[in-house]
């Protein structure tokens, strides 16, 4: 159980619709690399992690890929509030707008829905962590082309924050990753 504050981990401002650029935050949304796909991956890793605090390192990491989930979703709903239909077509959203209005829907940034195959959990928390610390760098990419593809102020500042906290949770991964093989070593497993 989760105490949650009813307010995003940061501000999200946006200063104008965007629909191009709602379109390609869903990358961040419901893509491979998604927010999504993070939180669910290292909630579903933690599990079989051997250290209490790695477990904790990816559940602490796991809800708070949640929260960004929910900040992306906020400046998907905001650049396309009010945005008329045929405006949504027109920008290739017509498909989206029949099935869920301007819902967010967690779905790539080509329409493709998320797919739990997205994730990974093998048991092993060597290459798991490996794995994590592979999906923070695409993870930070992304933000990084994301931010080429707006000049929104808001948006920029946002989706910097974002990258930023991607680049935090690889060096704890990085962490964790040297503290589980030195304690893999001590029982000489490989």
């Amino acid at each position: 159980m989760w105490m949650y504050e009813k307010k995003l981990e940061y501000p999200v401002r946006v200063f104008r619709n965007d629909i191009g650029m709602a379109k390609f935050l869903m990358a961040q949304y419901g893509g491979p690399d998604s927010e999504l796909s993070a939180g669910v991956r290292y909630l579903t890793q933690r599990y079989t992690m051997p250290t209490d605090k790695a477990k904790g390192l990816l559940t602490d990491i796991g809800t708070e890929e949640l929260a960004h989930w929910e900040i992306v979703a906020t400046m998907i709903y905001k650049l396309v509030k009010g945005v008329p239909a045929q405006q949504l077509r027109e920008a290739g959203l017509g498909a989206h707008f029949a099935q869920h209005d301007r819902a967010v829907y967690p779905a790539d940034a080509a329409g493709v829905p998320w797919t739990a195959a997205y994730i990974q959990a093998t048991g092993d928390p060597i290459a798991d962590l490996h794995e994590d610390l592979a999906a923070e760098q695409k993870a930070r990419t992304t933000y990084e082309h994301l931010i080429q593809l707006t000049d929104d102020p808001g948006i920029k500042d946002t989706l910097r924050f974002l990258r930023q906290r991607e680049v935090v949770h690889f060096q704890r991964f990085g962490e964790a990753l040297n503290d589980i093989q030195a304690i893999m070593d001590n029982k000489k497993l490989y």
